[in-house]
Protein backbone atom coordinates (compact mmCIF):
# COMPACT_ATOMS: atom_id res chain seq x y z
CA UNK A 1 0.00 0.00 0.00
CA UNK A 2 1.26 3.49 -1.09
CA UNK A 3 1.73 5.71 1.78
CA UNK A 4 -0.56 8.87 1.80
CA UNK A 5 1.08 11.79 0.32
CA UNK A 6 1.35 14.80 3.17
CA UNK A 7 -1.44 17.36 2.93
CA UNK A 8 -0.01 20.48 0.89
CA UNK A 9 0.37 23.74 2.97
CA UNK A 10 -2.05 26.31 1.84
CA UNK A 11 -0.03 29.18 0.67
CA UNK A 12 -0.81 32.50 2.78
CA UNK A 13 -1.32 33.63 -0.99
CA UNK A 14 -3.78 31.26 -2.11
CA UNK A 15 -5.76 31.79 1.02
CA UNK A 16 -5.53 35.91 0.33
CA UNK A 17 -7.26 34.90 -3.07
CA UNK A 18 -9.58 32.54 -1.23
CA UNK A 19 -10.78 35.15 0.86
CA UNK A 20 -10.47 37.67 -2.14
CA UNK A 21 -12.90 35.39 -3.94
CA UNK A 22 -15.50 34.97 -1.10
CA UNK A 23 -15.75 38.51 -0.74
CA UNK A 24 -16.21 39.05 -4.35
CA UNK A 25 -18.95 36.61 -4.49
CA UNK A 26 -21.05 37.68 -1.11
CA UNK A 27 -21.31 41.51 -2.91
CA UNK A 28 -21.95 40.16 -6.16
CA UNK A 29 -25.13 38.66 -4.20
CA UNK A 30 -25.55 41.36 -2.02
CA UNK A 31 -25.60 44.16 -4.75
CA UNK A 32 -28.10 41.61 -7.51
CA UNK A 33 -30.78 41.97 -4.52
CA UNK A 34 -30.31 45.08 -3.35
CA UNK A 35 -27.71 47.75 -5.70
CA UNK A 36 -24.98 49.82 -4.86
CA UNK A 37 -27.29 51.72 -2.40
CA UNK A 38 -28.78 48.76 -0.28
CA UNK A 39 -25.12 47.71 0.56
CA UNK A 40 -22.33 47.84 3.48
CA UNK A 41 -18.96 46.90 3.44
CA UNK A 42 -20.35 45.11 6.95
CA UNK A 43 -23.20 42.80 4.81
CA UNK A 44 -20.68 41.63 2.86
CA UNK A 45 -18.57 40.47 5.68
CA UNK A 46 -21.51 39.34 7.80
CA UNK A 47 -22.69 37.11 4.80
CA UNK A 48 -19.23 35.37 4.66
CA UNK A 49 -18.04 35.31 8.47
CA UNK A 50 -15.52 37.28 8.89
CA UNK A 51 -15.07 40.52 11.19
CA UNK A 52 -15.94 43.57 8.87
CA UNK A 53 -12.16 45.20 9.23
CA UNK A 54 -11.05 42.31 6.82
CA UNK A 55 -13.27 43.60 4.00
CA UNK A 56 -12.02 47.38 4.91
CA UNK A 57 -8.65 45.56 4.40
CA UNK A 58 -9.43 44.14 0.96
CA UNK A 59 -11.40 47.28 -0.21
CA UNK A 60 -11.16 51.30 0.30
CA UNK A 61 -14.68 51.71 0.21
CA UNK A 62 -17.84 50.21 -1.37
CA UNK A 63 -17.31 52.27 -4.96
CA UNK A 64 -13.89 49.88 -4.70
CA UNK A 65 -15.65 46.86 -4.02
CA UNK A 66 -18.29 48.46 -6.85
CA UNK A 67 -15.95 48.17 -9.05
CA UNK A 68 -14.10 45.10 -8.15
CA UNK A 69 -16.82 42.89 -8.25
CA UNK A 70 -18.18 44.14 -11.71
CA UNK A 71 -14.74 44.60 -13.54
CA UNK A 72 -13.79 40.62 -12.36
CA UNK A 73 -16.63 39.38 -14.96
CA UNK A 74 -16.74 42.06 -17.40
CA UNK A 75 -13.62 41.17 -19.16
CA UNK A 76 -14.92 37.59 -19.54
CA UNK A 77 -18.12 39.16 -21.45
CA UNK A 78 -16.48 41.86 -23.27
CA UNK A 79 -13.65 39.27 -24.86
CA UNK A 80 -16.28 37.05 -25.59
CA UNK A 81 -18.61 39.12 -27.36
CA UNK A 82 -15.99 40.48 -29.46
CA UNK A 83 -14.45 37.30 -30.61
CA UNK A 84 -18.59 35.99 -31.64
CA UNK A 85 -18.43 39.62 -33.27
CA UNK A 86 -15.65 38.95 -35.27
CA UNK A 87 -16.46 35.46 -36.03
CA UNK A 88 -19.41 36.44 -37.20
CA UNK A 89 -18.30 39.08 -39.46
CA UNK A 90 -15.82 36.94 -40.96
CA UNK A 91 -18.43 33.72 -41.32
CA UNK A 92 -20.43 36.19 -43.34
CA UNK A 93 -17.89 37.83 -45.48
CA UNK A 94 -18.08 41.02 -44.27
CA UNK A 95 -22.19 41.01 -45.07
CA UNK A 96 -23.88 40.42 -42.02
CA UNK A 97 -27.76 40.74 -41.06
CA UNK A 98 -29.33 42.57 -37.98
CA UNK A 99 -30.60 39.82 -36.55
CA UNK A 100 -27.03 38.03 -37.20
CA UNK A 101 -24.99 40.39 -35.70
CA UNK A 102 -27.81 40.51 -32.29
CA UNK A 103 -27.29 36.97 -31.91
CA UNK A 104 -23.28 36.78 -32.06
CA UNK A 105 -23.60 39.60 -29.60
CA UNK A 106 -26.60 38.72 -27.18
CA UNK A 107 -26.08 34.91 -27.27
CA UNK A 108 -22.74 34.90 -25.72
CA UNK A 109 -23.49 36.49 -23.03
CA UNK A 110 -27.20 34.67 -22.71
CA UNK A 111 -25.14 31.37 -22.45
CA UNK A 112 -23.27 32.48 -20.03
CA UNK A 113 -25.69 33.33 -17.69
CA UNK A 114 -27.42 30.39 -18.45
CA UNK A 115 -24.28 27.76 -17.97
CA UNK A 116 -22.54 29.85 -15.39
CA UNK A 117 -24.47 29.19 -12.68
CA UNK A 118 -25.26 31.23 -9.85
CA UNK A 119 -22.27 33.55 -10.01
CA UNK A 120 -23.59 34.56 -13.69
CA UNK A 121 -26.99 34.88 -12.89
CA UNK A 122 -25.91 37.42 -10.17
CA UNK A 123 -23.77 39.25 -12.08
CA UNK A 124 -26.43 39.50 -14.98
CA UNK A 125 -28.76 40.93 -12.30
CA UNK A 126 -25.82 42.76 -10.90
CA UNK A 127 -25.62 44.50 -14.46
CA UNK A 128 -29.15 45.37 -14.95
CA UNK A 129 -29.12 47.35 -11.81
CA UNK A 130 -26.01 48.91 -12.14
CA UNK A 131 -26.80 50.11 -15.89
CA UNK A 132 -29.69 52.51 -14.15
CA UNK A 133 -27.07 53.36 -11.14
CA UNK A 134 -26.51 56.87 -11.34
CA UNK A 135 -23.76 56.87 -9.65
CA UNK A 136 -20.30 54.88 -11.09
CA UNK A 137 -22.80 52.15 -13.29
CA UNK A 138 -23.08 54.32 -16.66
CA UNK A 139 -18.63 55.25 -16.49
CA UNK A 140 -18.06 51.15 -15.52
CA UNK A 141 -20.34 49.93 -18.27
CA UNK A 142 -18.78 52.84 -20.95
CA UNK A 143 -14.91 51.51 -19.79
CA UNK A 144 -15.30 48.05 -20.22
CA UNK A 145 -17.98 47.38 -22.91
CA UNK A 146 -17.79 50.65 -25.49
CA UNK A 147 -15.39 48.65 -27.89
CA UNK A 148 -17.89 45.51 -27.84
CA UNK A 149 -21.02 48.16 -28.73
CA UNK A 150 -18.70 50.04 -31.07
CA UNK A 151 -17.63 46.57 -32.53
CA UNK A 152 -21.75 45.77 -32.76
CA UNK A 153 -22.28 49.06 -34.24
CA UNK A 154 -20.10 48.84 -37.32
CA UNK A 155 -21.81 45.39 -38.05
CA UNK A 156 -25.25 47.16 -38.04
CA UNK A 157 -24.26 49.37 -40.56
CA UNK A 158 -23.08 47.22 -42.71
CA UNK A 159 -26.23 45.39 -42.60
CA UNK A 160 -28.19 48.51 -42.68
CA UNK A 161 -25.81 51.10 -44.91
CA UNK A 162 -28.75 53.26 -45.40
CA UNK A 163 -29.44 53.80 -41.79
CA UNK A 164 -28.46 57.25 -39.29
CA UNK A 165 -25.51 55.98 -37.11
CA UNK A 166 -28.33 58.09 -34.54
CA UNK A 167 -30.70 55.11 -35.18
CA UNK A 168 -28.36 52.25 -35.03
CA UNK A 169 -27.26 53.30 -31.71
CA UNK A 170 -31.06 53.74 -31.05
CA UNK A 171 -32.10 51.00 -31.85
CA UNK A 172 -28.70 49.53 -29.29
CA UNK A 173 -30.17 51.30 -26.39
CA UNK A 174 -34.01 49.62 -27.05
CA UNK A 175 -31.81 46.16 -27.62
CA UNK A 176 -30.14 46.53 -24.39
CA UNK A 177 -32.53 48.06 -22.18
CA UNK A 178 -35.12 45.84 -22.98
CA UNK A 179 -32.25 42.99 -21.92
CA UNK A 180 -32.37 44.73 -19.00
Amino acid sequence: MPAASPSRRVTKAERRAETMEQMLDAAEYLFSKHGLDGVTLKDVAVRIGVHHTLVNYYFDDKLTLFEAVFSRRAGITSERRMKALDEYDAATGGKPTVEGALRAFLDTDLDLYVEGGEGWMNYAAFGALMSNSAEGGAELMNKHFDPVVLRLIELLRKALPDCPDEDLFWGYHFVTGALM
